[in-house]
């Protein structure tokens, strides 16, 4: 094979790649449209209240959020201004380094997530978890770790430790 020649994906790697896909393309719009529904909320923006509402002091900065919903700042400060204009988050500037802005989910913010939050693990839940056996369930977690890795070394994620 020349250098110039593609390295073409075997059979197995295009059914894989075109799974994953296909995966990729559909599942946000199936996870989103019951957000839609019941607040016309973005998957976008859940994550961001989702990951605020995780927090001790419900607060973030927005570089960290930022990595934490794998968003741009610039993608991220737009969606938290029209969170902010509906009352669900405040930005204020960090007591410690005025420098930095961070994020707070707002009790109007928290009563939504925790109302939206059932509704969603169970859209996740039945989308996801229901067509895998707990084998398919630790090979995804062990297999998304990889793709991640390759994609982003520093990605919060991979920070976390396994439970």
């Amino acid at each position: 094979m020349n250098e110039l020649e593609p390295r073409w994906l075997s059979a197995e790697e295009r059914a894989a790649w075109l799974a994953l896909l296909s995966t990729t393309t559909l599942l946000p719009g199936a996870l989103e449209s019951p957000l839609q529904q019941a607040a016309k909320l973005s998957l976008f923006e859940y994550n961001v209240l989702a990951m605020l509402s995780e927090e001790a002091k419900a607060t973030l900065p927005m570089s960290e959020l930022a990595a934490r919903t794998s968003a741009s700042l610039s993608r991220l400060s737009h969606v938290v201004k029209k969170l902010q204009g509906r009352g669900y988050v405040e930005r204020s500037v960090h007591v410690d380094d005025a420098r930095v802005t961070v994020v707070t989910i707002t009790g109007v913010g928290l009563d939504l997530i925790r109302t939206l939050a059932p509704m969603h693990v169970e859209s996740v839940r039945a989308v996801v978890f229901d067509q895998l056996n707990a084998k398919d369930v630790a090979d995804l977690a062990r297999i998304g770790t990889k793709l991640i890795r390759g994609l982003d070394e520093s990605h919060w994620t991979l920070r976390t430790p396994a439970p």
